[in-house]
């Protein structure tokens, strides 16, 4: 038996039943399979937020894990079921965008088509594919499938338009790209790009109606229930409310305009 690690991630909420289905089709398969929930509490159908989950948490898993991603609102439709292998990684999804976000600056260097109904489970319910195809597919790569044979090579899997954020002479200007648990913003904008700014300039930081000073180490620079601008864990510019949710308390999200000026 083999003991890859496979992950799971879905919009099917925590503690679903249909969660418990997967990793039981899974088990049955490859019982000595290490199964991590990397997130089931992605926003209904929410491509695009899954998307930047699995792009932010991925490669720290070990080499060769298998990523299962199940945000499917196109399910029992035309759209494709794809293998992807990138970098170290495995991935099965369903070809809307949901795995777009990893491809940005990196290339693939295997897409196939899943069209090989001999690995799958009989029969296939057209409204769960993750449970049907996904998992059973997911669990038989596990134990040494070659994924060639799971169907056709392609070339392109659909991507997601991904705002770019846009550097000046004295002006960097992105957006919110996703809230986190505790009602941060986290941009778009990266740590490479704000080294554009030039050292000890103060360094204007605008979303919305609501602005603040300055970019910090960590929250505890600044007192409670302040605004807050620093690089998170992501790499990626985010804004808090020192305590609190900025979430909540700005009234801003996911799509809000982000302006650094100097």
């Amino acid at each position: 038996m083999s003991r890859r690690v496979i992950t799971l991630t879905t919009d099917f909420g925590h503690g679903s039943a249909y969660v418990a289905a997967m990793k039981g089709v899974i088990l049955s398969i490859n019982p000595e399979a290490a199964l991590v929930d990397i997130s089931h509490d992605i926003p209904p159908q929410d491509i695009r937020r899954a998307a930047l989950v699995l792009a932010d948490v991925c490669d720290r898993f070990p080499a060769e894990t298998i990523h299962v991603a199940v945000v499917d609102p196109g399910v029992g439709s035309a759209r494709r079921i794809i293998y992807m292998h990138l970098g170290t990684q495995h991935y099965i999804a369903p070809d809307n965008g949901l795995l777009s976000a990893l491809v940005v600056r990196r290339t693939p260097t295997k897409i196939v088509e899943l069209a090989e109904p001999s690995f799958w489970l009989e029969p296939v319910s057209p409204t769960f594919h993750g449970r049907d195809v996904m998992a059973p597919v997911a669990a038989r790569l596990s134990l040494g499938l070659d994924p060639e044979r799971l169907g056709v090579r392609r070339d392109e899997i659909v991507r997601l338009v991904w705002p770019e954020v846009k550097v000046s002479d004295r002006r960097i200007a992105g957006m919110v790209q996703s809230v986190d648990s505790f009602g941060n913003l986290i941009t778009n904008i990266t740590a490479e790009e704000l080294a554009a700014i030039p050292a000890g300039i103060e360094v204007h930081v605008r979303c919305g109606e609501h602005e603040t000073f300055g970019i910090f180490r960590t929250y505890s620079d600044q007192p409670p229930m302040t605004l807050i601008a620093l690089v998170g864990s992501s790499g990626r510019l985010e804004l808090a409310i020192v305590d609190d949710s900025a979430a909540a308390m700005l009234g801003e999200s996911a799509g809000s305009e982000v302006t650094l000026s100097w």
